[in-house]
């Protein structure tokens, strides 16, 4: 009596992600989290050493950007490992995506809101009147102007991640259809 041998062949789907853009997108993506951690780490210091309370966006902002670059090392592990899946970037992505919206709506409304925004507030109040010299003025001027700065900074890097999360979806995506051989 002959005997059968049943042979089975597994093969690993590759996919192949393009280098330069994923490299680039994952310096991107840890400079405007690691940029908006810090910005909101400070503003919480800040706040809290006014004695005054600590608005929601603070924390929120803190705990995404902090997720945000543990996403990132996890994503550099698995691209060391090249196991990176195209899923795993697409859901991740959108929960950023969503989290980072969140976080520039509610920015953008501290900044452009109608009850007297930062942006107004730091016009009229802080770089229309700048001061010189060696003075408490002088430094308290600069800290005002820092802290205007910083709220740009945190909006224009929302915008960034937001942008970056569309971006990595999109390529995830076409990475997934083969098409970059």
């Amino acid at each position: 009596m002959p005997t059968t041998e049943i042979v089975t062949v597994q093969r690993r789907r590759k996919y192949h992600w393009p280098e330069a853009q994923l490299n680039f997108w994952l310096l991107i993506t840890f400079v405007a989290a690691g940029t908006c951690l810090g910005v909101f780490a400070n503003f919480m210091t800040i706040q809290s050493q006014m004695g005054l309370g600590i608005p929601w966006l603070f924390p929120f902002e803190v705990t995404v950007s902090a997720l945000a670059i543990i996403f990132n090392i996890i994503l550099m592990i698995l691209i060391a490992q090249r196991m990176l899946l195209p899923g795993i970037v697409i859901v991740g992505c959108f929960i950023f995506f969503v989290l980072t919206l969140t976080g520039l709506i509610e920015t953008s409304i501290q900044m452009f809101g109608p009850n007297g925004g930062v942006n107004g507030n730091c016009n009229l109040y802080v770089l229309s009147m700048p001061f010189t010299g060696v003075s408490i003025d002088t430094l308290a001027y600069l800290e005002q102007k820092n802290i205007c700065q910083s709220w740009q900074a945190a909006f224009a890097f929302e915008i960034v991640g937001v942008v970056f999360d569309i971006w990595m979806m999109v390529m995830a995506s076409q990475v997934n259809n083969d098409q970059y051989d």
